[in-house]
């Protein structure tokens, strides 16, 4: 089987650390990811949120923070509560002529169960374009210095 995984690369005119802030502030990822109870950007640290393809059928993830080089890379594992699979999520930044780039790495999702639909590959593709390519750029927008 191919290993399947989403990669987005978007380059954003504003500072490495307001994007880094957007992708590890619990307050600021409310506005353009989820509403995360809690959350830090620290190895170990266990978070989780409902969300789902379809309004009124949330799957309930399960994350823990992997690896945080700040400012440059956060990575946490996503998984989903009741089924097998594990991916793992990248955040990595790069400095870009005074923009930012943001590569973003959706790996493992070959590992969730082949016979659950909301699980293809295509519904990860859709969810990180909007999610980054829309959501997160917007919240930059409005917050440029």
């Amino acid at each position: 089987m191919k290993k399947q995984k989403v990669v987005i690369e978007k380059i954003f005119n504003v500072s490495k650390k307001l994007v880094w802030q957007a992708v590890t502030d619990k307050e600021m990822m409310k506005q353009w990811y989820f509403d995360l109870k809690t959350f830090k950007a620290v190895v170990g640290f266990k978070f989780e949120f409902l969300a789902g393809v379809e309004p009124g059928k949330p799957w309930k993830h399960l994350c823990e923070i992997a690896k945080v080089i700040p400012e440059s890379k956060l990575t946490y594992s996503w998984r989903y509560e009741g089924y097998n699979g594990m991916s793992f999520v990248i955040f990595e930044l790069f400095d870009n002529n005074g923009s930012t780039r943001l590569n973003l790495t959706h790996s493992g999702i070959d590992t969730f169960p082949a016979d659950v639909p909301d699980f293809a590959v295509s519904n990860f593709e859709k969810g990180w374009n909007k999610i980054i390519n829309h959501s997160l750029k917007n919240f930059l927008e409005e917050h440029r210095n």
